[in-house]
């Protein structure tokens, strides 16, 4: 294992000093010590914005969601008046997890004795509680999580001061205007465990510089890095765009698709959007990973993606989705090789990160709002 008797927070806090010129990756204590993971908990993912998927994936009273946020169970569901509410995924009575997974319900049934909440989290019924003087149905109300759309993504934070999603990513929407994303319909959603670190898996996404080498069999011929464009990043998302070899069409903006103009026709986004919302958008597909650490060495992967609706009524779409869905499969399972190859090398002794590339820029951004979550706790 690297050495744990660097405090990985000043380990961090030495490498983000250094300019972009002569970055280096982060060093290996940031990824595998329990004592930055929970600092992570604690000030990342306890106080950012966290996304549980797309508001059409719970588009029917008593669609829900759940997922466990920094310790935290967490219900999202969509109410009998179209709400999509969040709130606690703990029972009121002996303090049990409610629902788990995806699915829908007509009501919340604790799986250990009964009690009944309605969509909106008030309680129905509980089982013979008749006897007990001071229980009052009326006083029990699952709390409440904050809750946002945005663009078609559900957000919720356990954080109550943290700005709104739409303030915060006011650049991104403006910046992808032309692609509409709202009007993405999500056509699988998938979870999966990795046995590697969450900002391993976040860092492959951020660039593209290793798509020729690690996708060597799938997408690496399509990736040429002379067309990798890596500008500096923002303060609540960084990204990098790559333009698509026009050969895969569901890539390419529809012909009925005005919105888009010359070489945007064909320019794929890779948004990373703090702290683990990763959107690959292009003008006719998207697909996403959406990442919470579990411990230093495994990362738990909301994994989902669709069509723009401007293909909705192509009689090919629905061919060309599943043979695309068929190729991010195969992907996936490069990536999950690549990206767990390297936490079992920077877990070893003699790991040391060496220089990045310019294409390596939205991992430098990424550095650095690590290090501005993770110092203003520990000074």
């Amino acid at each position: 294992m690297a050495n744990k008797s660097i405090n990985p927070v000043d380990a961090l806090r030495a490498n983000a000093a250094q300019p972009f010129e002569s970055a280096r990756a982060m060093p290996p204590e940031v990824y595998t010590t329990q004592e930055f993971a929970d600092l992570e908990l604690e000030n990342i993912f306890a106080k950012d914005w966290f996304c549980v998927g797309r508001a059409d994936g719970l588009a029917n009273a008593g669609d829900y969601t759940t997922c466990e946020l920094a310790g935290q169970p967490v219900l999202v569901m969509r109410d009998g008046q179209g709400t999509l509410r969040g709130l606690s995924n703990v029972c009121l009575h002996r303090m049990s997890t409610l629902l788990h997974g995806r699915g829908n319900a007509r009501s919340i049934v604790c799986p250990y004795h009964a009690w009944t909440y309605n969509l909106d989290g008030s309680l129905r019924g509980a089982p013979a509680m008749s006897l007990n003087e001071g229980f009052c149905k009326d006083q029990y109300k699952l709390p409440k999580v904050r809750c946002e759309e945005w663009l078609g993504w559900v957000f919720i934070t356990l954080n109550e001061d943290v700005p709104a999603v739409a303030e915060q990513l006011g650049e991104v929407e403006e910046m992808i205007a032309g692609y509409d994303m709202t009007n993405y319909t999500e056509v699988f959603y998938e979870e999966h465990v990795w046995d590697t670190n969450w900002k391993v898996l976040a860092e492959n996404f951020m660039e593209s510089y290793h798509l020729p080498v690690c996708h060597a069999g799938t997408i690496g011929g399509l990736s040429k890095l002379e067309d990798m464009v890596c500008p500096p990043g923002l303060a609540a998302f960084n990204y990098h765009t790559i333009l698509k070899d026009e050969t895969l069409r569901i890539a390419m903006a529809h012909d009925t698709n005005t919105r888009l103009k010359g070489d945007e026709r064909r320019t794929t986004f890779l948004l990373a959007i703090y702290p683990s919302l990763l959107i690959t958008l292009t003008p006719g597909y998207f697909w996403y990973l959406s990442l919470h650490p579990k411990g230093p060495g495994q990362v738990h992967i909301r994994f989902g993606g669709g069509m723009s609706d401007d293909y909705s009524e192509d009689a090919d779409a629905s061919q060309n989705f599943t043979d695309l869905k068929a190729l991010l499969d195969d992907v996936n399972i490069e990536d999950r090789g690549c990206t767990e190859k390297v936490f079992n090398g920077l877990s070893s002794g003699l790991a040391k990160p060496g220089h990045l590339s310019h294409l390596e820029r939205p991992n430098y951004d990424f550095a650095q709002y690590l290090m501005a979550k993770v110092d203003q706790h520990t000074r």
